[in-house]
Parts: structure tokens; C-alpha cells; sequence
């Protein structure tokens, strides 16, 4: 159980991951980012150190640990690389978790210790040109023909979803109607397994992104694609259902990795300003620059603070979803106003891509969009006050 004091097993798992962030991800971070290159090498030494499998039980291959685990491995990978972060992330709560909530047996015991132990890695195909938010827009269409679903459609901005070891991608898209109890129709929407390589499945050219550059990126095309019923992933029409769970869960996860990016960011900028001369001192010596950097450890403490709570109450089998909405929020503009503030701090160095303040000055302001916006969190948090 998370505490404001971390007990021994997470203090010894977030050493672990701080020194293999420290010393494998943070020196290859600048390449992979302006080569937009996937760090394959990087994500194989992560699933050998069972980063993937933190918080899966061990009958299939995992840690036996929580979520809180994965969100503190997260805040210190968040550090340094937000690609390798969210990678990660993306891995454990959008392409694994997702199987392991809500599929069969049959459907774990085939996919789910490869995805545990990172040797593959799986997507969550959600978004569509003309759904993001509004999810419930979704037109990609299934349909039930001699035993095969028949997939037809496009997916926008699905991470994980074009390496060379991935395994499958879960698509959400609609099967028919329902009606609801005051007689009103609404969408009824599926998830599916989708393998990669299934033809008519498509990855198509990955994005040139802003940020997370070496995050693996790309819209989707489903053009007739068969995949066998089983392949349906939870119960028919609890698609849309199942996918807001899962990011509830995701949220918590986000803010942690935006935790370790505003960290991050605060202390790049303490190194920087020891080191730093002008005028004839260090500039961490002007009450200028420390009062900044103060403000920006107190934005990254309390996101700490923040996600910390949310993943208490989760664990602790209460609900949460409000908590999660403000953990990211916090956390995710926690790392946006310290990136600015460090790029500040580091002046015309902070505008070389290869700092690493320059690199989540770049990454962070997805973590306001990706996975609900600020605007959807602030609707979800007024709505946990009855508004």
C-alpha cells in the first residue's frame, strides 16, 4: 500500500529503476530522440529487469507487485526519457492490462506472458480522426460473419503500435445498437485482438511528433479485417466501458510519469544553476533563480503528492476516478510550467534539443492532451463535486 513513506520493497524498486534510468536510458536518450529511433535495447533491459511484469501476478510471468509500483518505475524513467516512459505505460496499462482485466483464458494464456515479460508489445487502438474525446464518436464497425469479426476502419495517434515486436493491438469499434432503459439508442461498442500482420491490418507511416520522438507512433487502417470470434475481448458491447476502467487506471500511471518529468526538470535546473557563472557567481547564488526553482519543486512535490493518493484509494478498493482526474491534471502542468521554467533557468542552452530540458520542454505538453485532456479532467473533477 502507498504511504507518504515509502516501505522497503518500493524504496528498493524506485533505487533500481533510478540508477538503470540514471546509467542506461539518460545516456542514449539525446540520440534515440533526434534519430526518432524506437530504443529496442533500452526496452529489452527493461523486461529482463521485469519492469513490464511489475504489477501482473506471477502465474503469468509478472512481478506479483501493484500498480503503485509500475507508477513509481514510471516517475523515475519519467526522469529522464518520456519516451521510454511512456513506452512503458503505454505497454503495461493500455496494451497488457487491458487482456489481463478482461480476457479469456484462453486469450491470456496466448498473449499475456509475452506482454508481461516485454519480449512483445501490444497497443490499445481507441482514437480516430474524428474521435478522441468525444470516444463515444467511434466508426469503426465489426460485424459477426461465419464466425469471424469483419474490421473496418482508421485509428489516429496509437502508440506501440508499428515495432518489430508487436504482438497485437486492441481496437475498439462499433457492433450494433442498444437501446436504454428510458428507450434512447446509443452506440454499442466492442473491443477486439487484433494480431499484427492480421491482413488488412496496417501501420501506417509513423508521425513526426513534437515530442516523445522515440515513442513508437502511428494511425491505423483496418481495411476488412478477420480475426476469429474468440478474439473479442470481454463482453460484446462493454467496450466503452471496459475502455474508460482502463483509463482511470492510465491517469494514475500518467501522472506519475509527469511527476518524474517536472522532477526531472527541477533537477536538471539545481545542476545547472551550481554551475552555471555570471556576473562573477553562480547563478543559483540570485534569489531569482531560487526563488524559480523552488516553485518548481513544489509543483513536483505536490504531484507526487497527488498520485500518490490516487493509487491509495485504488488499491485500496475505493473508487478513485475523481482523484485520478486531479493527479494527472496536477501532475501533467506540473511538468509543462517546469519544463518552461527550466528552459528559462538554462537560457540559450535550454533551447539545444539535445538538453534534456529541451526534450520535455518538447514532450511535456502531450501529457496535457494524451490520454483526456486538462478540459476533460476538470469536467470529471466537477462532476466528482456534483456539478
Amino acid at each position: 500500500m502507498p504511504g507518504f513513506e515509502l516501505g522497503e520493497e518500493y524504496r528498493d524498486l524506485v533505487e533500481m529503476v533510478r540508477d538503470f534510468a540514471d546509467q542506461v536510458v539518460a545516456p542514449v536518450a539525446a540520440r534515440h530522440d533526434a534519430e526518432h529511433s524506437f530504443p529496442y535495447d533500452v526496452v529489452r533491459q527493461m523486461g529482463e529487469l521485469g519492469l513490464f511484469g511489475l504489477p501482473f501476478p506471477e502465474e503469468w510471468g509478472g512481478q506479483g507487485g501493484d500498480f503503485f509500483a509500475l507508477a513509481l518505475a514510471l516517475e523515475q524513467l519519467g526522469r529522464v526519457d518520456q519516451s521510454v516512459a511512456i513506452t512503458l505505460e503505454a505497454a503495461v496499462c493500455l496494451g497488457a492490462m487491458p487482456l489481463y482485466r478482461f480476457g479469456s483464458q484462453e486469450q491470456k494464456e496466448r498473449w499475456l506472458p509475452q506482454l508481461v515479460s516485454g519480449q512483445a508489445l501490444a497497443g490499445f487502438g481507441l482514437t480516430e480522426p474524428g474521435a478522441g474525446t468525444d470516444a463515444g464518436a467511434t466508426r469503426t464497425t465489426a460485424r459477426l460473419e461465419d464466425g469471424q469479426w469483419v474490421i473496418n476502419g482508421t485509428k489516429e495517434f496509437i502508440t506501440n503500435s508499428g515495432t518489430d515486436i508487436t504482438e497485437l493491438v486492441t481496437v475498439t469499434a462499433v457492433t450494433g445498437t442498444a437501446t436504454a432503459a428510458d428507450g434512447s439508442t446509443r452506440k454499442e461498442i466492442s473491443t477486439f485482438l487484433v494480431p499484427a500482420g492480421t491482413p488488412g491490418f496496417r501501420a501506417e507511416r509513423a508521425y513526426d511528433k513534437v515530442g516523445w520522438r522515440a515513442s513508437d507512433t502511428h494511425p491505423l487502417t483496418l481495411a476488412g479485417v478477420r480475426v476469429p470470434e474468440g478474439n473479442l475481448l470481454g463482453e460484446r458491447g462493454r467496450g466503452y466501458a471496459n475502455f474508460l476502467a482502463t483509463l482511470d487506471e492510465g491517469r494514475i500511471a500518467i501522472a506519475a510519469l509527469a511527476t518524474g518529468a517536472a522532477q526531472g526538470c527541477v533537477d536538471e535546473a539545481v545542476r545547472y544553476a551550481k554551475t552555471r557563472t555570471a556576473f562573477g557567481a553562480a547563478i543559483g547564488t540570485y534569489q531569482g533563480i531560487q526563488f524559480r526553482i523552488a516553485r518548481m519543486q513544489v509543483r513536483a512535490h505536490t504531484a507526487r503528492l497527488a498520485y500518490y493518493a490516487a493509487a491509495e484509494r485504488m488499491l485500496a478498493g475505493r473508487p478513485f476516478k475523481t482523484e485520478a482526474a486531479m493527479a494527472k491534471l496536477v501532475a501533467g502542468e506540473a511538468a509543462m510550467d517546469n519544463a518552461r521554467d527550466a528552459t528559462q533557468v538554462f537560457g540559450g542552452y535550454g533551447f539545444i534539443n539535445e538538453t534534456a530540458v529541451a526534450r520535455h520542454y518538447r514532450d511535456s505538453k502531450i501529457l496535457e492532451i494524451g490520454e483526456g485532456t486538462t478540459e476533460v479532467q476538470l469536467m470529471l473533477i466537477a462532476r466528482g463535486l456534483g456539478l
